[in-house]
């Protein structure tokens, strides 16, 4: 099992682009191309594709803050960037509203960016006392709402199912008694309730890692995100357009290798069942094994060390329409509908 992007890294490490050198072989960026950054965040790849080539780029991203900070490359790119403030699951739309019919590549990287984690204020880090936020956004509950207001039974299955900590169960009994006593509101509380219940030894991960990694899924609705994110990618490619992925942790890596098997393959069906008409592979998958770092970029980027990235070319069959939502990790809608 993977986890998502903890707090190893030191609060301020510059930004570096995770697995840059494998993104831009397989995303192999061409003089005249439209490509989708389709999570700004810094701005590592998207500034890597405008130097690659005569490229153009709509970059999207949900947080403001990240918005505001690429200004400057907007301006340095001499018209060739477009930045969005906007949801990654949107990105036909954006194209569409920019003009675009179709685009030459999609790159995505999952999860939480390093500034957001290297700010305490937004509170997605357990080792930054921070108001418990976690919201790229602005909008909807935070962590604290889902922490105050959600049951005992919920909190456990979003921590095991979104954070895939066995402890779950203890950690929600842990945290629905200290609510009793005073509301949970910082990241160093939540953070001390975690570690009073999950006992690690010297070298193993910090204890809220999990419990924290789900609380930010939930909040935000990565998962969700991440499927419509995938499908608008597929509505949106140019025939020999790119897909490349950089997933962070087993559930958003399970997803996309689900969404290519499903999209790439053209399964042998059975000989006790009627044949029945499949659809074309909208997509030839590139990577059959995920590219992860070497040792190398690992030294130089702690980050990287969990990273998956799963590369696809577009081909020109139909879409295959949109997945029917049966999910088995619990929503947003239903923790807090519930509470």
């Amino acid at each position: 099992m993977t986890v998502g992007r903890d707090d190893s890294v030191a609060p301020g490490a510059p930004h570096i682009p995770v697995l840059l050198d494998s993104v831009l072989r397989w995303l192999s960026p061409r003089d005249g191309g439209l490509y989708i950054d389709a999570t700004f965040g810094a701005g590592g790849y998207t500034s890597a594709i405008l130097q690659a080539a005569d490229t153009r780029v709509i970059a999207i991203d949900r947080d403001r803050s990240a918005i505001a900070a690429g200004a400057g490359l907007v301006g340095r790119s001499g018209g060739r960037l477009t930045l969005v403030e906007d949801r990654f699951s949107n990105l036909a739309d954006v194209a569409a509203e920019q003009g675009a019919a179709a685009v030459d590549g999609v790159v995505m990287d999952i999860g939480v960016s390093s500034m957001q984690l290297d700010t305490a204020d937004r509170g997605f880090s357990f080792r930054l006392d921070g108001p418990l936020d976690m919201r790229m956004g602005g909008d909807g509950p935070s962590a604290a709402d889902v922490v105050a207001r959600a049951s005992e039974a919920d909190l456990a299955k979003v921590i095991f199912t979104l954070g895939e900590e066995r402890f779950s169960r203890q950690i929600a009994r842990a945290v629905v008694k200290a609510r009793a006593a005073a509301a949970i509101t910082t990241t160093k509380a939540l953070a001390d309730i975690v570690a009073s219940v999950v006992r690690t030894k010297p070298g193993d991960i910090h204890p809220a890692t999990r419990t924290f990694q789900a609380l930010r899924i939930l909040v935000n609705e990565e998962l969700d995100e991440l499927e419509l994110a995938l499908e608008a990618a597929e509505r949106v490619l140019t025939p020999a357009g790119r897909l490349v992925v950089v997933s962070f942790h087993s559930l958003e890596d399970r997803i996309v290798k689900n969404f290519l098997n499903a999209r790439g393959k053209v399964s042998a069906g059975s000989r006790h069942q009627p044949e029945r008409q499949q659809a074309a592979p909208s997509f030839r998958i590139l990577t059959k094994r995920p590219d992860s770092a070497d040792e190398a970029e690992t030294a130089r980027n702690p980050r990287a060390r969990s990273a998956k990235l799963r590369a696809a070319e577009r081909t020109d069959a139909p879409v295959h329409g949109e997945h029917a939502a049966n999910n088995p990790w619990p929503s947003l809608a239903d923790v807090m509908g519930k509470a």
